[in-house]
Formats: C-alpha cells, structure tokens, sequence
C-alpha cells in the first residue's frame, strides 16, 4: 500500500477518526456521501476546502481498510 499522506488520525480531532489533512472531515463522511450517489464533483462543492486527491485518498484508504482481517487472540 502506498503511503497515504493525505489521511490523518489524531485522537485531539474527531476522536481519533482517520480524517481528510487532519480536518474535521472523516474518511467516513466522504465514503458514506459517495455510497449515497453523491458525486465526487458535489462533495467537493460541499467542502470547497477540500481537493479531488483528498477524495481519492479516501477511496484508497477506505479499500485497504475492507480487505483488514481481525484474528483472534490465543487464549491461555
């Protein structure tokens, strides 16, 4: 995986949430405005102080984050 510099986790912002340059915009945020058929063009309208690469940057953490498996600790 490529080094995600546009996303950021600071638990002073959000509670830790990955967010969009240390903004107050959540990755979370942007992948549910785009799931809900909102285009790429239409979210930037709605934060015009983000950029299409902040958008983007979502998308790639977003899949990367999908294809994660938790496994269980062993236990004692």
């Amino acid at each position: 995986m490529k080094n995600l510099t546009r996303i950021t986790l600071d638990p002073n912002i959000m509670g830790g949430k990955p967010c969009i340059r240390g903004l107050r915009v959540t990755v979370g945020t942007i992948i549910g405005l785009l799931a809900s058929g909102i285009t790429i063009d239409a979210v930037l309208a709605m934060y015009p102080y983000l950029q299409k690469e902040d958008i983007m940057e979502a998308l790639a953490y977003a899949a990367w984050r999908s294809e994660e498996i938790e496994v269980p600790l062993a236990t004692a």
